[in-house]
């Protein structure tokens, strides 16, 4: 199959606009609702070291404004902007593993005071003024989930880095018992290196050692320097529609304007130049860990399940030419605010 055939064609510009349209309004109603001491702590310039931290983990000193801090309203404005640069299925994603930290707090024995876990817990933080016009930027970020979008000249540029993790990966005990939020990232995983021949196997397969997290953690610059596993162009047709319906799933975490463009890179970059690798056990069974990665010129994407006896997941797309932004965005900004 044809890549333009399953990922479909690319819209016309013109509704690219109204979506980007759409980004700048729904932050500013966003940004309207907010009293004079929240904005304060919601705003930070475009031009600040702040925008590139990146952090997965539970942190006691994010910069923004927390969900707790916000009424009800406030973060209903908050999951709309959301809404405007991811599909309505991450975005439940994303609400469910939030309320994975009430599942932690009691398997930890968290006292009830204790937000060390709590599903509140998670911030927005906007990086200049959106307008139509200026470059700007935000971030959703907290335990498990970490999203950077970019704007400017009234589109969408970047969403990268943009890490979801779930811990427990499969809830075992409790009201939620049985959840499982990256279920499809699993699936499909599982899917392609069951699918390998013994050829294909052999050249996938690197390690039997899993690594403890995603190899590129939170590194402001992305970097596998020698890329491992089998190339997409070793593939037998049938487990190439597997890798692209893999890659698919997670570049789909974004609007589909914005998701399409990702991918038209990735073809340009060429198909042939994506590799895929797999470390660990290749049987999906509970508690045996692993850990796979799609790397081309433009993308990488990681899935680790090592930690918590191997039920504890975290994966990640970065963008090589653009995370964060990039630098020509950023000299850009500087420019048009000389």
């Amino acid at each position: 199959m044809k890549f333009y055939l399953l990922i479909g064609c690319i819209y016309f510009i013109a509704i690219a606009s109204v979506g980007a349209q759409n980004l700048v309004f729904k932050a500013n109603a966003f940004l309207n609702m907010l009293e004079t001491a929240q904005r304060a702590k919601a705003l930070y310039p475009f031009d600040t070291t702040e925008r590139y931290r990146f952090h997965y983990v539970p942190q006691d000193d994010r910069k923004g404004i927390s969900f707790n801090e916000l009424t009800p309203a406030q973060r209903e404005a908050a999951i709309a902007l959301l809404k405007t640069c991811l599909t309505p299925e991450t975005v439940n994603k994303v609400q469910e593993i939030m309320l994975l930290d009430n599942v932690l707090k009691e398997l930890e024995h968290q006292k009830p005071e204790s937000h060390y876990r709590d599903p509140l817990k998670y911030f927005v933080t906007i990086f200049g003024v959106p307008a139509a016009g200026n470059t700007w930027g935000w971030r959703f970020e907290g335990h498990h989930i970490s999203f950077h979008f970019s704007a400017s000249n009234n589109q969408l540029v970047a969403a990268t880095p943009g890490f979801i993790g779930d811990n427990p990966a499969i809830v075992l005990s409790g009201e939620q018992k049985g959840k499982e939020v990256l279920k499809d990232e699993t699936d499909k995983g599982f899917a392609l290196v069951q699918a390998l021949s013994p050829e294909e196997l052999k050249k996938a397969l690197t390690d039997t050692i899993v690594p403890k997290d995603v190899v590129t953690v939170n590194n402001r610059q992305a970097m596998i320097n020698q890329p491992a596993g089998i190339r997409y162009s070793e593939l037998s047709p049938a487990n190439k529609q597997r890798m692209l319906q893999l890659l698919n799933l997670y570049v789909h975490r974004y609007t589909t304007l914005f998701a399409e463009t990702m991918l038209k890179e990735i073809q340009t970059a060429g198909l042939d130049n994506l590799w895929f690798t797999w470390i660990g056990y290749t049987d999906h069974i509970f508690g045996k860990p692993c850990y796979y990665r799609i790397q081309g010129p433009t993308i990488i994407i990681e899935y680790d399940n090592t930690q918590n006896n191997a039920n504890h997941i975290h994966t990640v797309v970065r963008d090589l030419k653009i995370d964060f932004g990039g630098d020509p965005l950023l000299e850009h900004y500087r420019q048009s605010h000389q």
